[in-house]
């Protein structure tokens, strides 16, 4: 049920040619256009495990849906959207589950090093996510990004927090679906690999000791964990 992201690419064509060009070009248009994509867009991955509780508040406009993802090693993400239809605003809260027996875990949702240093995050907090849109459907998404080409005087560094075993990420974060069209369906995904101690730094001082810069490469060895889709007309996954 995971994606294995692989060689990056420029962003090239939103039709579906073969599961190596869907990726290259969703994570091409996020380096073209963090917040505003362009490009292409992957089915839900294969043999993922769904477990599905729908509630929608039509008085209020809101629709609260809540599910859960059964990821490799035991791994569960248990997801819940909120979404104003009005406004396009989506509030998405989760709790990623790493079970005892399981390696340590490193969780690409701490954005990039460049975003912290010019003040537009807090180290340690839920960055903002890179958004992908192919017609009405949107992917919000949480991940680690190629050096891209030609390289910035500040590169965009990718942060990750680190899930020991047996403990529980809590996260909530809220964004604005910017799109050209209206969305018709919507879903996230966020990238995550084992943690080694070797392939990352150490903490930034002054920030969360959890929290750890990657090299670039984590681009290709990290895997992508996605809700289902989230069909807005009908409130649910």
């Amino acid at each position: 049920m995971f994606h294995r992201i692989g060689r990056l690419g420029a962003c090239v064509s939103t039709k579906r040619l073969g599961l190596g060009l869907r990726h290259d070009a969703r994570v091409g248009s996020l380096l073209l256009a963090l917040g505003v994509a362009s490009c292409a867009q992957a089915d839900l991955p294969s043999g993922t495990q769904l477990h599905n509780g729908i509630a929608a508040s039509a008085a209020s406009g809101a629709a609260h849906t809540k599910t859960t993802i059964d990821g490799a090693n035991g791994v569960k993400l248990e997801v819940e959207f909120r979404y104003q239809t009005q406004s396009r605003a989506v509030e998405v809260n989760y709790r990623l589950h790493n079970p005892a027996a399981a390696p340590p875990l490193a969780v690409f949702d701490r954005g990039d090093l460049h975003t912290v240093q010019i003040g537009r995050q807090k180290l340690g907090a839920i960055g903002q996510p890179g958004f992908v849109t192919e017609g009405n459907d949107v992917e919000m998404l949480h991940a680690a990004l190629p050096l891209p080409d030609p390289a910035p005087t500040s590169p965009p560094t990718p942060l990750a927090i680190r899930v020991a075993p047996g403990t529980t990420l809590s996260g909530r974060f809220e964004s604005e679906i910017w799109s050209n069209v209206e969305p018709k369906r919507l879903r996230w995904c966020v990238d995550v690999m084992a943690f080694d101690d070797k392939f990352f730094d150490a903490p930034a001082r002054g920030g969360d000791p959890q929290v750890y810069s990657a090299p670039f490469a984590a681009a290709e060895a990290q895997k992508m964990l996605c809700t289902p889709w989230f069909d807005i007309a009908r409130g649910g996954f």
